[in-house]
C-alpha cells in the first residue's frame, strides 16, 4: 500500500532523513520507534506533505506522492494525526470532527463514521457542543483520532499518541488504537516514544536513529536483540 524509496530530507543544512526505505502492506499495524531526534515526525511529514523529500520515491497505492500536493493526499486515503494533537480550539468537538470529514469518502460515510467515533469515544458524543480548547489533554487526543477517522482513510498515520498524557489515559487510547486495527482492519503506521507498548501492538517495526534506518523487523524479533534493545529501544 505505502512504500518509500530511499527517502532523504533536510530542514536547511540539517539532514533529517538519510536514505529511508520502508512499506506498509495493507490491513498492517507498523511502528516506527527510536530516539528523539531520529527523524520519525520528519518522515510523516514527508509522507503527509508538509516535508517535501531532497531525494527518493514515496508511492501509495500505485501513485506518486511526491507529484501530489498534501491537500490531495487526503483524497487518496492518508490520514495524519499530527504530534500534539493540534485540534481547532475554538471550534466545537463536532465542528472538528466534521473539519476532518472534507474527503469525498468521509462527506458520503459521514453519518456511520460520526456514530462510529462516538461508539470509540462516548465522552466525545457527551462534549460534542463543547469547544475543543477546554477538553482535557486525554480528549483532545481522542478528538484527533476521532477526526482522522472521519475522512474515511485507508491508512492511519499516528504520532506520539501518547506524548503529555497520564499512563491510564495512554492506556485507553492504545486500547482504542488496537480495536481501530482489529475491528476496522485499517492500515496503521505509528511513531510512538512509548516502545514497549508500540511493539506490542504492532505486526512489524522499523528503528530509525538520525535519520536512517538501523532495523526492522517483527517486534518479538526486534526485542531479542540485546543490541537494538540497549542502543535504540531504551530497554534493559
Amino acid at each position: 500500500m505505502l512504500r518509500l524509496e530511499s527517502v532523504s530530507a533536510a530542514y536547511g543544512a540539517i539532514r533529517a532523513l538519510s536514505d529511508v526505505s520502508l512499506k506498509v502492506d495493507a490491513g498492517q499495524f507498523v511502528a516506527i520507534v527510536g530516539p528523539n531526534g531520529a527523524g520519525k515526525t520528519t518522515l510523516f511529514k514527508a509522507i503527509s506533505g508538509q516535508v517535501i523529500p531532497t531525494a527518493g520515491r514515496i508511492v501509495f497505492d500505485g501513485h506518486d506522492l511526491l507529484t501530489l500536493p498534501a491537500k490531495d493526499r487526503a483524497h487518496l486515503g492518508i490520514a495524519h494525526i499530527p504530534e500534539g494533537r493540534q485540534v481547532f480550539s475554538n471550534l466545537t468537538v463536532l465542528e472538528n470532527l466534521e473539519m476532518g470529514a472534507t474527503t469525498a469518502q468521509g462527506r458520503a460515510e459521514w453519518n456511520g463514521n460520526l456514530e462510529s467515533c462516538f461508539s470509540l469515544f462516548p465522552v466525545l458524543a457527551e462534549r460534542r457542543s463543547q469547544l475543543a480548547g477546554t477538553l482535557s489533554g486525554g480528549e483532545q487526543q481522542m478528538l484527533a483520532i476521532g477526526r482522522g477517522l472521519a475522512s474515511s482513510p485507508r491508512l492511519l498515520m499516528l504520532d506520539e499518541p501518547s506524548m503529555g498524557l497520564a499512563p491510564i489515559v495512554v492506556d485507553m487510547i492504545f486500547e482504542r488504537i488496537h480495536d481501530i486495527h482489529r475491528d476496522r482492519k485499517l492500515t496503521i503506521l505509528l511513531v510512538e516514544q512509548r516502545v514497549v507498548e508500540a511493539l506490542e501492538l504492532c505486526d512489524w517495526a522499523y528503528v530509525l536513529d538520525v535519520g536512517r534506518c538501523v532495523a526492522e523487523g517483527p517486534p518479538a524479533q526486534l526485542m531479542k536483540d540485546e543490541r537494538i534493545k540497549q542502543a535504540y529501544l531504551g530497554l534493559p
